[in-house]
């Protein structure tokens, strides 16, 4: 706990501003997973129609420092490449493409430790 009177005002704004932007984060991240599940499980008309939804909540939340604008940015950009990549395809994919990219690092990783 904080002593100086300073630090304790400190704690309680952090406080407050934690309480204002958690729904927004959580709203955020809600959204994103729901446009992978959806893009995931070949709905792709689903998909499309949440898109501007996912993409406004994103944007406020880099309105609200929550989120850097690049990291908004790759997002979106990783949401909009896997939905085309679905409408292109026709079919139901089997992985997401934020998830090709973690399994290929995973990968880079294991044959660095293998050397």
């Amino acid at each position: 706990m904080p002593v100086i009177k300073s630090a304790k005002k400190r704690m309680r704004q952090n406080a407050k501003r934690r309480e204002r932007n958690l729904p927004v984060k959580s709203q955020m991240k809600t959204m994103f997973k729901k446009g992978l599940v959806l893009i995931k499980e070949g709905k792709a008309d689903e998909a499309a129609k949440l898109m501007p939804e996912i993409f406004s909540v994103i944007d406020m939340a880099v309105k609200r420092n929550l989120l850097h604008e690049n990291n908004a940015a790759r997002k979106k950009s990783r949401l909009s490449r896997a939905l085309n990549e679905l409408q292109k395809s026709g079919g139901v994919k089997s992985e997401g493409v934020a998830e090709e990219k973690t399994a290929k690092k995973t990968a880079k990783s294991k044959s660095k430790e293998k050397k």
